[in-house]
């Protein structure tokens, strides 16, 4: 993997619009879990910047927030924030990345590729975060499902509906 400096600025910017769409959040009274926006921003640059470089991006993202510098939601960071019941969703933004841009390389119709990327790079973000959410708190799968995923199934279908209408737009711009 060569990086130039377009990949390093563009690596920096989703690294940086995950941590700023983190701070639109809403927390939920039943789950430690918030409603927010980075995985729209997550699922983005796995189509952007494809598998390598769009976990590249999500790899200093989660760097940053385990060194302190409060990028989760919530203006958190820290290990304990990996260590408790979302750090698994936060970890999951790496490997949802690269899943996404994974997918998104293949030669179809992007117009429908994206969204099932989206999709998949969304349901793994699921599995991982929600496997670490049952293992820290105990929750029985059902529990962690109702808690974990439920509540956000609408939410995050918007947000590939919308990351889908952004990467259209954004890769017809020359040189992305």
């Amino acid at each position: 993997m060569k990086l130039s400096t377009k990949k390093i600025v563009i690596c920096s910017f989703f690294a940086a619009l995950t941590a700023v769409l983190a701070q639109i959040s809403i927390p939920l009274p039943f789950t430690p879990v918030p409603i927010n926006m980075g995985p729209m921003s997550v699922l983005m640059c796995g189509i952007i910047l494809g598998k390598n470089y769009g976990a590249l991006s999500q790899i200093v993202y989660v760097l940053l927030g385990l060194i302190g510098i409060p990028v989760f939601s919530g203006f958190t960071g820290g290990v304990g924030k990996i260590l408790g019941p979302t750090g698994g969703y936060i970890i999951g933004y790496i490997f949802t990345a690269y899943v996404v841009g994974l997918i998104a390389t293949k030669k179809t119709n992007k117009k429908l590729f994206y969204p099932l990327a989206m999709t998949i790079g969304i349901i793994v973000c699921y599995i991982l975060g929600t496997a670490w959410f049952m293992y820290t708190t105990k929750n029985p799968l059902i529990a962690s499902l109702t808690m974990c995923v439920f509540p956000f199934l609408i939410g995050d279908a918007l947000k590939i509906f919308v990351g889908t209408i952004l990467c259209l737009k954004i890769k017809k711009i020359k040189g992305i």
